[in-house]
């Protein structure tokens, strides 16, 4: 059973700001200490807005006003299973899939479980469907032991993951782009066993293939 949640702004924002992260790739898989500006995935990708005239009418804007430089935000999709141990995030240009640990991995550890494989070879197959040349893989935890703990078992569930992709995805081009980001970007309240268990996931990130 899945609950949906679903976003839309794909009209002219006023006054929005929004500071692009850069995608970071290599011929093989790496790791980046640089942390973007923007928590992972919610970089801007949509096309450039609809211009508006400053001085139509149905602006009614007060005297003296102006506007700021119009930006127009992604269409998002959410679908998590009802447990959360699984999220989907789609929007115009790509798709995230988020895995709660307890998923993959045992306790405080970067081995897989049993069922863990197969979880990932389904979203290889879908990367393969689409084409994807540019795969992120980003582990976080939550925000209980050292910091550094955090990013080294991160960064080791990320490393597992992107090895285990990298066994179906068949594009010999293909970019992945490996970080472990440790307590960084947590989805949900830490100070809930349900909260940190949600921010312990692994997200897989791609581009969208073409609709047919």
């Amino acid at each position: 059973m899945t609950t949906r949640h679903r976003t839309t702004a794909a009209t002219a924002v006023v006054g929005l700001v929004i500071a692009g992260a850069h995608f970071i790739g290599a011929a093989s898989a790496h790791a980046d200490d640089v942390k973007p500006s923007v928590p992972p995935g919610t970089e801007p990708s949509a096309s450039a807005p609809t211009p508006v005239k400053p001085d139509s009418p149905r602006l009614k804007l007060p005297q003296g006003g102006t506007l700021a430089p119009p930006k127009v935000l992604d269409l998002v999709e959410v679908v998590e299973d009802i447990g959360g141990e699984e999220r989907r995030q789609e929007t115009n240009q790509t798709v995230m899939m988020a895995l709660q640990s307890e998923v993959l991995f045992p306790e405080d550890s970067a081995v897989f479980n049993a069922q863990a494989a197969a979880r990932i070879q389904a979203i290889a197959n879908e990367i393969n469907q689409a084409k994807a040349t540019r795969i992120r893989v980003f582990g976080f935890t939550d925000d209980q032991g050292s910091y550094e703990h955090g990013k080294e078992l991160s960064k080791k569930r990320a490393d597992a993951v992107q090895a285990e992709l990298a066994k179906t995805v068949t594009n010999p081009s293909v970019v992945f782009d490996v970080r472990g980001y440790s307590e960084d970007y947590p989805i949900a309240d830490n100070s809930t066993e349900e909260g940190r268990k949600k921010n312990r996931r692994v997200e897989i990130t791609f581009p969208r293939g073409a609709v047919g």
